[in-house]
């Protein structure tokens, strides 16, 4: 198995908890927030879905991905992601996007040093690490909402 299989292979794993736990969600609980935390579960879902494709474009350097990263750009929740087949829709084209990103890199590139002002310079296989804990953790943060927010 060529080794952006792997990485194809540990990236769908790792987004099932994100799924599973957008099964669960109905369209009335994208508003609910767990106080004090100003972020709702449809900004999260959004914002999940934007730092996606802004990785996969500037990581992978998949320049066709066009990207307007709303939820980076306004920097807190305006309560408008409340539209679960809108968001369900971006989260698909985020995670097919990468998937793609995923299989298009030769296996010399993942030893390469990438350089973002997020995480600073690392090698895109480190940097992959760092997608896969980004959608996990706020997958943890909308399963804990889902159940304990209002």
């Amino acid at each position: 198995m060529e080794i952006s299989q792997h990485f194809y292979a540990a990236y769908k794993e790792a987004r099932t908890r994100l799924e599973t736990t957008l099964n669960l969600i109905q369209k009335e609980d994208l508003g609910k927030k767990l106080h004090p935390s100003p972020n709702s579960i449809g900004f999260l879902v959004r914002h999940i879905a934007d730092v996606e494709l802004l990785f996969a474009k500037n990581v992978f350097k998949a320049s066709e991905i066009q990207v307007r990263a709303k939820t980076l750009i306004d920097q807190k929740d305006t309560g408008e992601w409340s539209d679960l087949n809108e968001l369900t829709d971006y989260l698909k084209i985020s995670c097919n996007s990468v998937l793609t990103a995923i299989s298009n890199q030769q296996a010399e590139k993942w030893g390469e040093n990438v350089t973002t002002k997020e995480f600073g310079t690392k090698t895109v296989a480190e940097a992959f690490g760092r997608i896969i804990s980004h959608t996990a953790y706020h997958a943890g943060q909308i399963a804990l909402i889902k159940k304990y927010g209002a």
